[in-house]
Protein backbone atom coordinates (compact mmCIF):
# COMPACT_ATOMS: atom_id res chain seq x y z
CA UNK A 1 0.00 0.00 0.00
CA UNK A 2 1.15 3.73 -1.09
CA UNK A 3 1.88 5.26 2.63
CA UNK A 4 2.98 8.72 0.95
CA UNK A 5 3.66 10.52 -2.26
CA UNK A 6 6.14 14.02 -2.67
CA UNK A 7 6.90 15.80 -5.93
CA UNK A 8 9.53 18.68 -6.09
CA UNK A 9 11.19 20.92 -8.76
CA UNK A 10 14.70 22.58 -8.02
CA UNK A 11 15.94 25.39 -10.12
CA UNK A 12 19.33 23.93 -11.90
CA UNK A 13 20.33 27.69 -11.95
CA UNK A 14 19.79 27.85 -7.69
CA UNK A 15 22.36 24.91 -7.85
CA UNK A 16 24.88 26.61 -10.38
CA UNK A 17 26.41 29.09 -7.38
CA UNK A 18 27.15 25.80 -5.59
CA UNK A 19 28.98 24.28 -8.39
CA UNK A 20 32.47 26.44 -6.54
CA UNK A 21 31.41 25.55 -2.68
CA UNK A 22 32.78 22.11 -1.83
CA UNK A 23 31.49 23.27 2.05
CA UNK A 24 27.68 23.52 0.64
CA UNK A 25 27.82 20.34 -1.59
CA UNK A 26 29.11 18.06 1.20
CA UNK A 27 26.60 19.35 3.52
CA UNK A 28 23.34 18.34 1.26
CA UNK A 29 24.80 15.86 -0.99
CA UNK A 30 26.13 11.93 -0.12
CA UNK A 31 29.66 11.73 -0.99
CA UNK A 32 28.64 9.10 -3.46
CA UNK A 33 26.10 11.48 -5.12
CA UNK A 34 28.94 14.08 -5.13
CA UNK A 35 31.43 11.58 -7.11
CA UNK A 36 29.03 10.53 -9.53
CA UNK A 37 27.93 13.95 -9.96
CA UNK A 38 31.57 14.78 -11.05
CA UNK A 39 31.84 11.76 -13.64
CA UNK A 40 28.65 13.78 -15.36
CA UNK A 41 30.75 16.50 -16.96
CA UNK A 42 28.36 19.76 -18.10
CA UNK A 43 25.46 17.44 -16.55
CA UNK A 44 26.83 17.57 -13.34
CA UNK A 45 24.67 20.29 -11.95
CA UNK A 46 21.62 19.44 -13.59
CA UNK A 47 22.56 16.10 -11.75
CA UNK A 48 22.94 17.64 -8.49
CA UNK A 49 19.84 19.36 -8.63
CA UNK A 50 17.20 16.74 -10.06
CA UNK A 51 18.92 14.94 -6.45
CA UNK A 52 18.12 17.70 -4.17
CA UNK A 53 14.86 17.58 -5.78
CA UNK A 54 14.54 14.05 -5.11
CA UNK A 55 15.85 14.48 -1.12
CA UNK A 56 12.64 17.20 -1.00
CA UNK A 57 10.00 14.96 -2.30
CA UNK A 58 11.08 12.55 0.35
CA UNK A 59 10.63 14.87 3.15
CA UNK A 60 7.33 15.87 1.72
CA UNK A 61 5.88 11.71 1.11
CA UNK A 62 6.95 11.29 4.63
CA UNK A 63 4.70 14.58 5.62
CA UNK A 64 7.76 16.40 7.76
CA UNK A 65 9.17 18.33 5.17
CA UNK A 66 13.46 18.46 5.73
CA UNK A 67 12.61 18.05 9.48
CA UNK A 68 13.96 15.11 11.06
CA UNK A 69 17.09 13.35 9.07
CA UNK A 70 20.17 14.51 7.56
CA UNK A 71 19.90 15.20 4.01
CA UNK A 72 23.10 13.90 3.20
CA UNK A 73 21.90 11.07 4.70
CA UNK A 74 19.75 10.46 2.00
CA UNK A 75 21.60 9.59 -1.30
CA UNK A 76 19.91 9.00 -5.12
CA UNK A 77 22.14 6.45 -6.76
CA UNK A 78 21.78 5.03 -10.45
CA UNK A 79 21.86 1.17 -10.99
CA UNK A 80 23.75 -0.11 -13.80
CA UNK A 81 20.86 0.36 -15.95
CA UNK A 82 21.02 3.75 -14.59
CA UNK A 83 17.43 3.59 -12.99
CA UNK A 84 17.51 5.94 -9.92
CA UNK A 85 17.60 4.21 -6.60
CA UNK A 86 17.22 6.22 -3.05
CA UNK A 87 19.77 4.90 -0.57
CA UNK A 88 18.60 5.54 3.36
CA UNK A 89 21.38 6.02 6.16
CA UNK A 90 21.06 7.20 9.86
CA UNK A 91 18.31 9.76 10.65
CA UNK A 92 16.87 9.00 7.26
CA UNK A 93 16.51 5.49 7.31
CA UNK A 94 15.14 5.67 11.29
CA UNK A 95 12.49 8.71 9.54
CA UNK A 96 11.31 6.20 6.79
CA UNK A 97 10.67 3.53 9.92
CA UNK A 98 9.09 5.87 12.18
CA UNK A 99 6.24 6.89 9.19
CA UNK A 100 6.12 2.74 8.53
CA UNK A 101 7.66 3.18 5.23
CA UNK A 102 9.23 0.23 3.48
CA UNK A 103 10.07 0.56 -0.27
CA UNK A 104 11.22 3.95 -1.56
CA UNK A 105 10.52 4.23 -5.13
CA UNK A 106 11.75 7.72 -7.17
CA UNK A 107 12.05 9.10 -10.09
CA UNK A 108 13.59 12.13 -11.78
CA UNK A 109 14.30 14.08 -14.58
CA UNK A 110 15.69 17.42 -15.57
CA UNK A 111 14.79 19.98 -18.72
CA UNK A 112 16.28 23.48 -19.11
CA UNK A 113 16.31 25.18 -16.17
CA UNK A 114 14.31 22.49 -13.65
CA UNK A 115 14.99 19.52 -11.99
CA UNK A 116 11.74 17.18 -10.99
CA UNK A 117 11.88 14.29 -8.94
CA UNK A 118 8.71 12.16 -7.52
CA UNK A 119 9.09 9.74 -4.65
CA UNK A 120 6.65 7.45 -3.92
CA UNK A 121 6.70 5.34 0.35
CA UNK A 122 5.26 2.03 0.15
CA UNK A 123 4.37 0.94 3.48
CA UNK A 124 6.82 -2.00 5.35
CA UNK A 125 4.00 -4.68 5.49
Amino acid sequence: MIRGIGLDAVSIKRLESWKDNPKLLRRFFHPDEIHAAAAKGFMRIPSLAARFAAKEAFGKALGTGLAGFSLREVAVVNDPRGKPEMMLYGSARRALARFGGGTVFVTLTHEEDYALACVVIESAE
